[in-house]
C-alpha cells in the first residue's frame, strides 16, 4: 500500500482533483487491551485512481497524540494505544496519488483486556486451570486478557479471542475439542483450534453428561462450521459421523446465528430465515412433524419467513426471537417451558409457537425444563420447573407454564442457563446487569452459582462485588463469564 502523498499538493496539503473524498466514519470499538477497531464507508468518490487502502489514526483524548493503521478495507485495527486511555479514531482513503482528507472523528473508545474466569465443576479439566479441582469462586483461567466468547458444556469449553483465535479445553468425547484427536486426549488448560484468526461466533451443546456434545461457529466471511458428536445428524454434514475438527458446513456464507442444542441445532442466515438438523423426536426441529423418523442431517428451513433474529436451545425446547420483538417457542413443554400451558393437550409443539402477543423480548435463554427471557424494558422473566428454585422467584416449587417476571428490577442485560438432571432437575442460571455486575440462583452442585459455597438459591445472589462483567455462559455444572480488566 502506497501512503505518500502526491506531487504538487495545493496548499491545503492534498489534491482535490486527485486523492480521493473522506471516507463516512462508522464505530469505533476496543479490540483488546492496546487496540480499537474501526468501521468506515468507503468514499463515492475515489479520486483519480482507484483506491489502495485506508489509514486509520487514533487520537488520545488527554494529550492528543496519535498513532495510525492501515488496512485495506472496513475495519481497520490500530494497535499500541493505552490501556485504559479514550480515543477518538479518524480514517482517510488512499490512492496512488496520495491519501485524501479524513473523515470525522468517532465516537471515543477505550481500549481494554477482556479476562475469562471459570468455577464449578472440574473433573475433566473444563475449567481450564490445568487441574481438575473444582471451584466454587470465579478464578482466573491464565493471564491472558485478550478473550471475547465463551461457551460452556457439562465438562468441555471453548472460547473465542479477541484477534479471532478459537480455543477448547477439558473432556474430549467424539473429539468435540476439534484439535483432532480423540478419546482420553483431554486438556485441563485453553489449547487452540487450528491457526486460523477468522472466528466469530460460537455455540455449545451437551446433556449432563456431555452426551451428544458439539460445537457450531461462524466465521467472518459468514460460513458456518460444526465439530463433536453427530449421532443424530446434528453437526449438519449430511451423515452421522462424529468429527475431532472443525467441519464446514455446506458451502454457504450468509449463517449469521448459531444454537446448538444437545442432538439437534438451529441457525439463523443473514436473510432472516431459520434452519433446523438433527434429532426430532418431539419436534424440537420446528418442521411440524415429530418422532426419530423425521431426523435430518442437513439445514432444513424452518417455515418461509424472513424475519428471525435470536435462536436458543436445549435438549428437546427451542426458543426463537423476531426482528419485531416477538418470542416463539417450539419442542418438548412438559414443564410449561414452552411458555403455553398444556395440561390438556399433548406435551410438545412441533412448530413454532408465539409466547404471549409482546413486541418487546431482547434476549432468550431455554433449558430443557426451563426457560428465562429479558425484555428491552430491562425486566427479567422465568418460566417451566421451578425446583430447587431455579426460576428465581423466591420459592423452591411450583411450576409456571407462562412467563413470571424475576423481581422488579429493570436493569438486566444477558442470561445464560442450563439443567442439571441429577438432584431433582436442578439448574443453574447466570445473569448480568447493565452495571455490570454478576448474579446467580439455582442448583449449586460444585459451586457452580460461584458464591463460595454449595447452598442452593431461589433468587438472584450477586457474585462478588465486580461491575466489569460482560459475557456470560453456563454447562449444566460449569460457568464460564469473562470481565474487562
Amino acid at each position: 500500500m502506497s501512503l505518500r502523498r502526491p506531487n504538487g499538493f495545493i496548499s491545503a496539503g492534498f489534491n482535490p482533483l486527485k486523492v480521493p473524498n473522506a471516507p463516512t466514519i462508522g464505530t469505533a470499538t476496543s479490540a483488546g487491551p492496546t487496540s480499537v477497531s474501526v468501521t468506515f464507508t468507503a468514499p463515492s468518490n475515489v479520486g483519480g485512481s482507484a483506491i489502495t487502502g485506508y489509514v486509520a489514526t487514533a487520537k488520545k483524548t488527554s494529550d492528543g497524540t496519535t498513532i495510525s493503521g492501515t488496512g485495506s478495507s472496513s475495519p481497520v485495527t490500530i494497535s499500541g494505544l493505552t490501556t485504559s486511555s479514550a480515543y477518538t479514531v479518524t480514517v482517510a482513503a488512499v490512492n496512488s496519488f496520495g491519501a485524501g482528507p479524513s473523515s470525522a472523528a468517532s465516537n471515543s473508545v477505550t481500549p481494554v483486556g477482556q479476562e475469562l474466569y471459570s468455577w464449578g465443576g472440574n473433573v475433566s479439566g473444563g475449567l481450564g486451570l490445568n487441574d481438575t479441582v473444582n471451584r466454587s469462586s470465579p478464578v482466573q483461567v491464565g493471564a491472558l486478557n485478550t478473550w471475547e466468547t465463551v461457551a460452556a458444556m457439562s465438562r468441555t469449553s471453548g472460547a473465542i479471542k479477541k484477534d479471532g483465535t478459537l480455543w477448547t479445553w477439558g473432556l474430549n468425547g467424539n473429539g468435540v475439542l476439534g484439535q483432532n484427536t480423540g478419546y482420553g486426549v483431554n486438556r485441563s488448560s485453553p489449547v487452540q483450534v487450528g491457526a486460523l484468526t477468522t472466528w466469530y461466533k460460537l455455540s455449545a451443546g451437551s446433556y449432563d453428561n456431555n452426551a451428544g456434545a458439539h460445537f457450531l461457529a461462524v466465521k467472518t466471511d459468514g460460513t458456518m462450521w460444526s465439530w463433536g458428536a453427530n449421532g443424530s445428524g446434528q453437526l449438519g454434514q449430511n451423515d452421522t459421523d462424529a468429527r475431532s475438527s472443525p467441519v464446514q458446513v455446506g458451502a454457504l456464507t450468509e449463517w449469521a446465528e448459531v444454537a446448538a442444542g444437545v442432538f439437534s441445532s438451529l441457525a439463523v442466515k443473514t436473510n432472516g430465515t431459520l434452519w433446523s438438523w438433527g434429532k426430532n423426536e418431539y419436534g424440537q426441529l420446528g418442521l411440524g412433524s415429530k418422532n426419530p423418523g423425521y431426523d435430518y442431517s442437513s439445514p432444513v428451513q424452518v417455515g418461509a419467513l424472513t424475519t428471525w433474529s435470536k435462536v436458543a436451545m436445549s435438549q428437546l425446547t427451542c426458543a426463537a426471537i423476531k426482528t419485531d420483538g416477538t418470542l416463539w417457542m417450539w419442542g418438548f413443554g412438559y414443564q410449561g417451558q414452552l411458555g403455553m400451558d398444556l395440561s390438556g393437550g399433548p406435551a410438545a409443539r412441533s412448530s413454532p409457537v408465539q409466547v404471549g402477543a409482546l413486541t418487546n423480548w431482547a434476549a432468550v435463554s431455554v433449558t430443557k425444563i426451563s426457560t428465562f427471557a429479558v425484555k428491552t424494558d430491562g425486566t427479567m422473566w422465568a418460566w417451566g420447573y421451578n425446583g430447587q428454585g431455579r426460576l428465581g422467584l423466591n420459592i423452591s416449587s411450583g411450576n409456571r407454564s407462562s412467563p413470571v417476571q424475576i423481581g422488579a428490577l429493570t436493569n438486566w442485560s444477558k442470561i445464560s442457563a442450563n439443567v442439571r438432571l441429577g438432584g431433582a432437575y436442578g439448574g443453574v442460571c447466570l445473569a448480568i446487569k447493565t452495571d455490570g455486575t454478576l448474579w446467580s440462583w439455582g442448583n449449586n452442585i460444585y459451586g457452580v452459582l460461584g458464591l463460595g459455597d454449595a447452598i442452593v438459591r431461589s433468587s438472584p445472589a450477586q457474585v462478588g462485588s465486580l461491575t466489569t462483567w460482560t459475557n456470560i455462559s453456563t454447562g449444566s455444572a460449569t460457568a464460564l463469564a469473562i470481565k474487562t480488566s
